[in-house]
């Protein structure tokens, strides 16, 4: 599956259903290998569909074709509002929008589908999110990282610039890592 030919969409509200699924089993299944049951428990307080995303068209569904049948393998996208991670419902967002001439976009809300990790869905993401933004006039681009996905972005040339530890409300850490790159 390393050959993929992958394209994208911009997700529409009558996608959140499928975005939700595709949350739920990326979370339970692609970070077991970094965080213990109770971490990703912790982690799920600042997950989930944010609604600004795909309100302002900002928001994708990546697909693919196997043996003739469309797979929805992976979803992501940017944002131009100063939330820099987290769904609907995460405490302390800031859904105003960033000035692209002194402010970053971010890079938001990336999930691949277990059954399609490693075949280049997330640096397919970041590279069409990074393009939206640039075409918008953004010059840097920010993400808020778990643990799990701090190796792409490293490996696609972000920079931490610091690394906040929350406490979940089961009581244990919930590491998010702010990440930075020029456009």
């Amino acid at each position: 599956m390393s050959t993929l030919a992958l394209s994208h969409r911009i997700a529409t509200s009558d996608d959140i259903p499928v975005i939700i699924d595709l949350m739920r089993r990326s979370i339970e299944i692609n970070m077991r290998d970094f965080l213990t049951p109770s971490e990703i428990e912790a982690a799920k307080e600042t997950m989930g569909v944010d609604d600004t995303l795909i309100e302002d068209g900002t928001y994708f569904l990546v697909e693919t074709i196997k043996d003739g049948i469309k797979y929805i393998v992976g979803c992501g996208g940017w944002g131009k509002r100063r939330t820099l991670y987290g769904g609907n419902h995460t405490l302390g967002r800031d859904d105003t929008y960033s000035d692209p001439t002194t402010e970053p976009a971010r890079i938001r809300a990336m999930y691949t589908h277990p059954d399609w990790i490693r075949c280049g869905v997330g640096t397919y993401l970041l590279e069409a999110g990074e393009q939206a933004a640039r075409d918008h006039g953004f010059k840097t681009i920010e993400l808020g990282s778990t643990i799990p996905g701090e190796p792409l972005y490293l490996a696609r040339g972000y920079k931490e610039i610091a690394r906040v530890v929350s406490i979940g409300a089961n009581g244990e850490d919930n590491t998010i890592i702010k990440m930075s790159k020029k456009l």
